[in-house]
């Protein structure tokens, strides 16, 4: 919520033209949002590789990097809260060390304290998808997948971590550069373990999601490496005396953390529970859902790289006390994001075939009918693009103003009363199957992207009573 302290009394400083916000919020912006396609492309590669292994391989590693992501963004979620801490400490006191590291190190902790039991989770996916009545080998070869995949864990929450921190000191160049070097080692290393080259075994699933457990591994150290010896970095001393708990520090990342996390809790999770609801439907569904939400999800990568640089820009201008500039900075980045959106949604409904094909050889036996299926699920997304793109950039406006508790009601009544039950309803209640479960997706992304816009413009008037 917002400090009336630190808000009130406070003119606008004028200091940036409405052209100005723009073009500093796109400066901050296209690193992370290549760094977020650069994730993608990890993503993508292993999509591609199983894909050629066969529909099986591709239908398990999807439900299985569905439910490892899922539960991941719980994590990211409860992380995300160092990026607004640190963006409006640095607008207080741009010169800010000790208060910076103490966000730092706590937030590491946090990652830790919320990964191991994710893990242990994640360890029993096989006999829990048979449980809850998944096909008997789907749910064997995503246990066989999760259990190499789940390592990834700690190593990834713990790098977003410090792209947050390096983000937040706007100067995420070295979160490009090695999230572009982790799309070519993922792809050597899953390209030697998936197909057994260079002397190694075919390892197929399970060498797909080791692949990915060491490329995360290789990124982490990577960012260590930058964040010890790189000049802008170094004088943070972020790793010195790191076993030192800082427990008033911890308690403020969850209390603003736990609803960011359960708000992409919630999202991640539907769009888990869509796979899970195609597994009833047959595994063509499942591999189509796949290759659509993979097409999806890489353009969705922009608008969330904007949303974050808007987290940043938002809570650099609260700290400064500036009430223009937060305005200022909120609604270039949601005029960006959404207007890239609606050009993706133009290609998504003109090309939707060749997008699919990208991923899926119409020649092979057994693509015929999950290319078909594809085609369908990209022409709903093409629907949804614009409303996925407003509802991310207005959570990371709202993120700027440490406004986290609402945005995830909206979330859980959005994506789990509006999306799931006009899905569900859809898709078996009247047999739509899996474009019934597409629609409801794109349903409760509209609901929530309409709250998220109500929240930010009652906010912006409370600002301005303030002042």
């Amino acid at each position: 919520m917002i400090d009336a302290t630190i808000v009130s009394k406070t003119p606008d400083s004028g200091t940036l033209t409405w052209r100005g916000d723009i073009m500093a919020t796109l400066i901050l912006a296209w690193p992370l949002i290549l760094t977020n396609v650069s994730q993608m492309l990890i993503n993508f590669t292993d999509v591609l590789l199983l894909a050629r292994v066969g529909p099986d391989a591709l239908a398990a590693s999807a439900l299985g990097t569905g439910l490892t992501w899922a539960l991941m963004l719980f994590g990211i979620g409860l992380v995300a809260a160092c990026s607004p801490m640190i963006a409006s400490q640095r607008g207080r006191m741009p010169h800010s060390v000790r208060d910076v590291r103490r966000t730092v190190r706590q937030t590491m902790w946090a990652a830790v304290t919320i990964g191991v039991p994710i893990m242990v989770l994640l360890w029993f996916t096989g006999p829990l998808l048979l449980l809850a009545g998944q096909p008997e080998r789907l749910a064997t070869d995503t246990g066989v997948f999760v259990r190499a995949l789940e390592w990834c864990m700690i190593p990834a929450l713990l790098t977003v971590v410090l792209r947050n921190f390096m983000a937040a000191l706007e100067r995420p160049a070295w979160i490009l550069i090695i999230g572009m070097a982790g799309v070519v080692v993922n792809a050597l290393i899953n390209w030697v373990l998936i197909f057994g080259h260079l002397g190694f075994p075919a390892l197929g699933l399970f060498g797909a999601g080791i692949g990915s457990s060491i490329t995360s591994l290789l990124i982490f150290l990577a960012m260590v490496v930058v964040a010890l010896r790189h000049r802008a970095f170094r004088r943070y001393h972020l790793f010195g005396r790191f076993w030192r708990a800082d427990w008033p520090r911890y308690k403020a990342i969850w209390s603003l953390g736990y609803p960011i996390s359960l708000q992409l809790g919630f999202e991640a999770t539907v769009f888990a529970a869509a796979v899970f609801l195609m597994g009833y439907i047959g595994t063509s569904s499942v591999a189509a859902h796949a290759v659509a939400i993979q097409i999806a999800s890489m353009t969705f990568m922009v608008p969330m790289g904007i949303a974050q640089a808007a987290t940043v820009r938002v809570g650099n201008a609260l700290g400064r006390r500036d009430i223009g500039g937060i305005a200022r900075a909120g609604w270039a980045a949601y005029v960006l994001g959404v207007g890239f959106m609606a050009l993706t949604a133009v290609i998504m409904w003109i090309a939707p075939r060749p997008l699919a094909e990208l991923f899926l050889d119409p020649e092979m036996r057994g693509n015929v009918e999950v290319l078909d299926l594809a085609v369908g699920f990209l022409t709903v997304a093409a629907v949804f693009q614009i409303v996925d793109g407003a509802q991310v950039v207005g959570a990371g406006m709202l993120r700027g103003l440490h406004d986290t508790k609402m945005p995830m009601l909206f979330a859980a009544v959005g994506y789990w009363i509006v999306g799931i039950g006009i899905g569900t309803f859809l898709a078996f209640g009247l047999g739509w199957n899996g474009i019934g479960i597409w629609i409801g997706l794109a349903a409760g992304l509209a609901f929530v992207s309409v709250l998220m816009l109500w929240r930010w413009n009652t906010q912006l008037a409370k600002l301005a009573l303030l002042t």
